[in-house]
């Protein structure tokens, strides 16, 4: 991640510098979704209520343009730093957290389509008519969401497809998503 760390009518000092690279580390441990980031300290001397305010302005950048901002003013640029730092630490726990929860990610679903035409319940197999001709073999241990049990002749499954010791063998096999969501 770049850092960029800049001032404006205020000479930076290394205490102000090193508090900033600090600050920053600490927002960066443990993710690395931090692009970029700018923190600007200004002496505002034309500030309507007081008279030299401290201003601390930290921007970051995370992935897809997505943006950080925060501006903080107090009486001592390290208090300003500590106070911009913590709101932006909070946007970025609650930025982290939304995506946490977004990114929960379906097992894709599988590519064959079928229907169950032979079963064998004392061995736990059973065949696939695919769609489009040709009998699959799969096993019990091969079903997802569904019991074997519960399987009967007719029955509509999607299932992944490999070619195995005696021919094409099915990976996984589940309901189609409709079926699927009809019989919960």
């Amino acid at each position: 991640m770049e850092l960029q760390i800049e001032s404006r009518n205020v000479a930076m000092t290394p205490r102000w510098k090193s508090e900033i690279e600090a600050r920053m580390d600490d927002l960066q441990r443990g993710h690395e979704d931090l692009i970029h980031s700018r923190v600007t300290l200004i002496k505002n001397r034309h500030h309507k209520k007081l008279a030299n305010v401290a201003e601390a302005l930290v921007v970051v950048t995370l992935p897809g343009r997505h943006t950080l901002t925060a501006r903080k003013e107090d009486k001592t640029f390290e208090e300003a730093i500590r106070a911009a730092f913590d709101a932006v630490g909070i946007e970025l726990r609650k930025y982290r957290d939304k995506r946490a929860k977004t990114e929960v990610r379906l097992p894709p679903v599988p590519p064959h389509r079928g229907v169950v035409c032979k079963l064998f319940p004392k061995e736990r197999y059973g065949f696939i008519l695919k769609e489009g001709g040709g009998e699959v073999y799969f096993h019990a241990n091969a079903l997802q969401g569904l019991a074997f049990e519960r399987l009967d002749d007719g029955t509509e499954v999607v299932f992944g497809l490999e070619e195995g010791k005696k021919g094409p063998q099915a990976t996984v096999v589940s309901l189609p998503p409709t079926m699927a969501s009809k019989a919960r």
